[in-house]
């Protein structure tokens, strides 16, 4: 089967590790670049392919089977929308736009014209994430009653010279609890609502470096999660499990799933139940299961070479990225009002 020919949008930090991962598989060839800055241009120069300086003329000129888009969230909308009217397969960095109203508008507009888009939360492609979401639907752990999770690091202080990731809307909330929303939907189901609060007192800025979240799931579970851009700890997912090229491994887990018959670490991959009948009187077993090693990220670009192809359905398509996106905004308005936000209403603002 012939390698299919992909066009990347953005040569910045993620649009590069994806341009490298386009060029290391064998089921797709990197054809063409869209990247407005001089870097990009050297880039594409040195792997030998054409560096456009309007995405519009890429798409129309270079021939290709599908597109990665890589630029900055407020022009994914556009972007976007240009590849579906030109039918072609789109894998869409997080978050699926800038807002709902933008996410919904290439929801529709890919749901209309049956060109599929997946949303690059990659951490539904990693193996301790798919383990951990057969064994709960499977029902190893019974019915889920409470879940708990954490995202604990220290951020260079250099991340904070430029200036947005000082102000509102440049935090942990918006950058990065929209990957733990995302796996957290994945794993234990739809987000009914969510409660919040943060704090800045660790850094002093406008913006928030801390927060904890308290979460209603649609099938009755509770969940809560904490977070800090400015706390020292394992307490990670990227560095917990491994999976990350940019972070060091130290093995551990960030989150715990509870079921009714038996609880989950995970990234650590623990099952934890007592024997049949059993009950806090009683010693605790531990079962260690043992997903495949594989990377989410050459896994994600896998699935995306069989959605091109019509093999398989996105994994996360479109529609599951606005609803990710809009319980990532309910947290941030639920902290902001200090009121209990049902993520539906999110929807109909």
């Amino acid at each position: 089967m012939s390698s299919l020919r992909i066009g990347v949008m953005g040569a910045g930090i993620i649009g590069r590790e994806h341009i490298a991962l386009v060029g290391a598989s064998p089921d797709t060839r990197l054809t063409a670049i869209a990247d407005v800055t001089e870097s990009g241009r050297q880039l594409a120069e040195e792997l030998g392919v054409t560096c456009y300086a309007d995405y519009r003329e890429m798409l129309d000129d270079a021939a290709l089977d599908a597109v990665i888009v890589a630029l900055p969230n407020a022009l994914h909308r556009d972007a976007g929308l240009a590849c579906i009217e030109r039918g072609l397969p789109t894998l869409m960095e997080k978050p699926i736009a800038d807002t709902l109203a933008a996410g919904l508008e290439l929801a529709e507009a890919s749901e209309a014209a049956g060109v599929p888009m997946l949303i690059g939360h990659h951490r539904r492609h990693s193996p301790d994430m798919v383990e951990a979401r057969r064994t709960i639907r499977d029902g190893e752990l019974g019915k889920l009653v409470a879940v708990n999770g954490m995202w604990l690091c220290r951020k260079h202080d250099a991340y904070f010279d430029q200036v947005w990731r000082r102000q509102v809307g440049g935090g942990p909330i918006l950058i990065n609890l929209i990957h733990e929303i995302d796996i957290l939907r994945f794993l234990c189901g739809e987000i009914e609502s969510v409660q919040a609060v943060t704090g800045a007192a660790a850094r002093g800025f406008e913006v928030e470096d801390s927060f904890a979240v308290v979460i209603k799931f649609a099938n009755g579970a509770i969940g809560s999660f904490t977070g800090s851009d400015a706390v020292p700890s394992p307490w990670m997912w990227d560095v917990a499990s491994g999976q990350s090229p940019n972070f060091p491994h130290h093995p551990g887990s960030c989150y715990t799933i509870g079921g009714s018959r038996a609880s989950l670490s995970v990234p650590g991959m623990d099952v934890w139940a007592h024997e049949e009948g059993g009950d806090w009187r009683q010693p605790l077993v531990r079962r260690r299961l043992q997903p495949p090693r594989t990377h989410c990220y050459p896994e994600q670009l896998a699935h995306f070479v069989a959605v091109i192809r019509g093999e398989a359905a996105p994994v996360i398509d479109a529609r599951e990225g606005v609803m990710t996106l809009a319980a990532t905004l309910a947290v941030s308005r639920a902290a902001a009002e200090g009121v209990r936000v049902q993520v539906s209403d999110m929807l109909t603002r």
